[in-house]
C-alpha cells in the first residue's frame, strides 16, 4: 500500500522535460496532483488532477495547459461511464482507466487496479488523452505481468507500439524507456 503522501519525480528521457506529482493514498480515496513540463519543438505544461476510489478506479481527471486557457474535465462513475464537461461520451462506454500521454503516472491505475501476477495479462481499453490537442479517444491496451511487483509489458492493441515498465513497489513507473524515467 501506498504511503498516505508521496512525492515522485519523473525525468524525460532524453531532454529537460520534468513531471512533479504529489501523490495522495486515503481509506476512500486515491488522487493525484502534478506539473508536467513537456519539452520539444513546441514545449509546453500541464497541470492535471486525477482523483480514483480506492480500487483505483478513475472518477475524475481534470487538466489544463498552463497559459493556453485550455481546460479538460472529465468526470467518471468507475463503472464506465464519461463525461467531458458534463456531456456524456458514449465512445468511451466501458472504460476505467484515463492516459495522458505526458506522464507515466496514468499505467499506475490499470497496474494497481488489475493487480496481475507473474505471467497473467489483461485486455483493457482506456481514456487517450492526447496534448496539447485535448482529444479523448478509446484507446485499447494489453498490460502483461512479467516480473509482480517489478515488471510489467505495456502494448498498445491499435499499434506495433510497446514498452517495458519497470515499476516500484507500488506500481508507480521508475523507467520507461525512450520517454520517462524516475530522477
Amino acid at each position: 500500500m501506498l504511503e498516505d503522501m508521496r512525492i515522485v519525480r519523473w525525468h524525460e528521457w532524453d531532454g529537460p522535460g520534468l513531471e512533479h506529482l504529489l501523490l495522495q493514498e486515503r481509506a476512500a480515496e486515491v488522487s493525484a496532483d502534478s506539473v508536467v513540463i513537456c519539452s520539444g519543438e513546441t514545449p509546453f505544461a500541464v497541470r492535471y488532477r486525477i482523483a480514483c476510489n480506492a480500487n483505483w478506479h478513475a472518477r475524475s481527471v481534470m487538466v489544463d495547459v498552463i497559459g493556453s486557457g485550455q481546460t479538460l474535465v472529465l468526470a467518471a462513475d468507475c463503472d464506465g461511464r464519461w463525461t467531458r464537461d458534463g456531456l456524456l461520451l458514449p465512445e468511451l462506454d466501458g472504460v476505467l482507466d484515463p492516459d495522458l500521454t505526458v506522464t507515466p503516472f496514468t499505467n499506475t491505475l490499470p497496474i494497481r487496479r488489475l493487480r496481475l501476477s507473474t505471467g497473467q495479462s489483461a485486455e483493457i481499453t482506456t481514456a487517450f488523452i492526447d496534448f496539447p490537442a485535448f482529444t479523448v479517444v478509446a484507446n485499447p491496451q494489453r498490460y502483461t505481468c512479467l516480473e509482480e511487483g517489478r515488471r510489467y509489458l505495456y502494448e498498445s492493441r491499435a499499434s506495433d507500439f510497446k514498452r517495458e515498465l519497470e515499476i516500484d513497489r507500488d506500481g508507480l513507473v521508475v523507467s520507461y524507456p525512450d520517454f520517462w524515467r524516475r530522477g
